[in-house]
């Protein structure tokens, strides 16, 4: 795991790559590599990588980056780990290939000689590179399947910049910080910035699962590779029936696990007192991994409380004998905290919070590799949206073709609402949205409603966002236009598309990346995707309880059965006390709160021109 950097003049008139502006850019990011550093300039002068590097495979100087091949026509910066690497390293020595390194990183290198950009097809990981082909002449930018790992990038129309942050590219200083409203818009609508747009103008995330080539006329449009509704959809006609399901489930989670521990450090693992952390760190027992280092987040004000993780997770560890970590947080951490915290989120988020903490208590513990239960809710259906999003679907599908009647209730309902009516202010807009698959979406992720944009925003700069962002439109493409997918398989494409990737996979990036620690998510592979049985297979077996029995033995009863209360943060309560504002009853519980979400944005992010 690391940070990458790169610049490409890729016309003849444009100035040569400014050294100290990719040094400014590979600076930017010291805390994602903090175990060596590297630059390298073609000899013309107008291609230049930067890498920060995080050890984690081949810890010898052998496994340093930027790295070049042996003939010196390939170079490459590579940010992330790939899994199959021994498997494709075989692959390729009985092509004939020969290799200096233990790294994966050198695995790139020679499978792109094998295959071309089509390598990308035979990764089993988490990715983001940039590789210099100097016989083509051609920079090609890729990024794996799912998006877990992330990489921006900019075009000024004479030269392209990219790096595994937005804010590394404008640390070099010739990246312009001209707000987009489409990013902006998009933030307060799902309190993430939809890729492929982020709060900045000209920095475009590389959407996941494809690649871009930039060639000496400039950069093409990204290519798709992977598409989850694809995939779902591939799977649904492929895979086995009901009988053999739990088994599938089984040997597809050993299979992931027992890819994502190959490290040459120690692998740890974050356990909340949840099935899916559980179920991980009892794989891993079960395979035979020693000595395994468990880690707890906790709250000082759950503590005694039903959501206080902690006294479960010990259960969990003793089981499989893990030593275990405890680390609880509490307001006055979380202050001195937020300063830091804020410089390091890349792009604004109203979460990522438990996950920077669980980090900085990993790295006090020296562990730089842990793996987290994030994505299998996605896969297994373990959020309420699976239920109430096709329960929306087909009860106001027929009432919402009724021409108007949405926008009028609607608007009689936030006036209500303004006046004093005790409803959520999503309710109002019920009967317009939530008979399509993406209005029913938005109402259950969204923080604000569109038509609420006009309170928090500038008008005009939420005119433009929401006529680029077109959110209805984008939810939508992520069901995809091939066969209609089941109900179960459209919400499963809906979170991995949009929820998981824009704001966990993202938010695990940038907070694990900012304390030096390597997350990795064996429920979020395609590999792994791909060998699940079909949606509905899924949801008739009950996944979840599925997982809980892979362990040897069996996750405890009072982890399979407890009540489902996703990884909260009191950042409610703590706003509030900071403000001055009077307590209330009980502890708000969403990180993902409209008071949290005014509070970042109030961190400054686009300049004036944002409300």
């Amino acid at each position: 795991m690391c940070g990458i950097a790169g610049i490409h003049a890729y016309l003849d008139v444009a100035p040569p790559v400014d050294r100290g502006e990719l040094v400014r850019m590979n600076q930017r990011m010291i805390s994602r590599g903090p175990d060596g550093s590297g630059l390298w300039l073609s000899d013309e002068g107008r291609t230049g990588f930067g890498h920060r590097r995080l050890a984690i495979i081949d810890l010898s100087e052998g496994g340093a980056q930027p790295m070049r091949s042996a003939d010196g026509r390939f170079t490459i910066t590579f940010n992330g780990e790939i899994y199959n690497y021994r498997e494709l390293r075989a692959e390729l020595q009985a092509a004939g290939r020969t290799f200096r390194s233990e790294s994966d990183t050198e695995v790139l290198l020679q499978l792109y000689a094998e295959y071309g950009a089509a390598m990308v097809g035979r990764l089993r990981g988490m990715f983001a590179f940039g590789l210099w082909d100097a016989g083509k002449r051609t920079l090609l930018l890729a990024r794996d399947p799912l998006g877990i790992k992330p990489l921006y990038w900019a075009d000024d129309g004479w030269t392209l910049r990219f790096a595994s942050q937005a804010k590394a590219l404008l640390a070099g200083g010739a990246v312009s910080r001209d707000p987009d409203p489409a990013g902006i818009v998009g933030f307060h609508l799902f309190g993430s910035v939809p890729e492929p747009f982020t709060v900045w103008r000209s920095i475009q995330s590389l959407p996941a699962g494809t690649t871009l080539t930039v060639d000496a006329t400039g950069p093409g449009m990204p290519l798709r590779y992977y598409d989850v509704a694809t995939a779902l959809t591939e799977r649904a006609a492929s895979t086995g029936r009901a009988e053999n399901a739990r088994a599938l489930i089984a040997e597809a989670v050993r299979d992931s696990v027992r890819h994502h521990l190959i490290a040459d450090v120690p692998v740890a693992v974050f356990v909340s007192a949840g099935i899916d952390s559980g179920a991980l760190l009892g794989t891993m027992s079960a395979l035979g991994v020693r000595d395994i280092t468990a880690v707890t987040l906790g709250f000082q004000e759950f503590e005694g409380q039903p959501l206080d993780e902690a006294p479960l997770a010990a259960k969990v560890a003793a089981r499989y004998g893990a030593r275990h970590i405890v680390r609880t947080v509490g307001r006055a951490e979380f202050e001195r905290d937020l300063p830091a915290l804020l410089d390091a989120m890349d792009l604004p988020t109203v979460d990522g919070i438990n996950t920077w903490f669980v980090a900085k208590a990993a790295r006090e513990a020296g562990i730089k590799v842990a793996l987290s239960g994030l994505g299998a809710d996605e896969c297994f259906g373990g959020y309420p949206s699976f239920t109430d999003v096709p329960r929306s679907v087909h009860w106001l599908r027929p009432v919402s073709w009724v021409p108007g009647l949405g926008a009028l209730v609607r608007r009689g309902l936030s006036g209500a609402i303004a006046a004093g009516l005790r409803l959520h202010p999503k309710a109002a807009g019920v009967l317009q949205y939530g008979g399509s698959w993406a209005g029913a979406y938005l109402l259950r992720r969204g923080v604000y409603m569109p038509w609420e944009l006009d309170e928090v925003l500038d008008p005009a700069l939420a005119e433009e966002g929401m006529r680029r962002l077109a959110p209805l439109s984008r939810i939508a493409a992520a069901i995809g236009t091939g066969p209609a997918l089941g109900d179960f398989d459209r919400v499963a494409a809906l979170e991995t598309s949009l929820y998981m990737r824009n704001q966990l996979l993202r938010d695990a990036d940038w907070a694990g990346m900012a304390h030096g620690v390597e997350i990795r998510v064996p429920f979020v592979d395609a590999f792994f995707l791909s060998a699940l049985p079909a949606g509905p297979v899924l949801a008739g077996v009950n996944a979840k309880d599925a997982i809980a029995e892979v362990p040897e033995p069996p996750l405890p009863d009072e982890v399979r059965h407890r009540r489902k209360t996703g990884f909260s943060t009191p950042v409610g309560r703590w706003l509030r006390e900071a403000s001055g504002a009077p307590p209330q009853q009980g502890i708000d519980l969403s990180a993902a709160s409209r008071a949290w979400a005014r509070e970042i944005w109030r961190a400054g992010w686009a300049g004036p021109a944002a409300a």
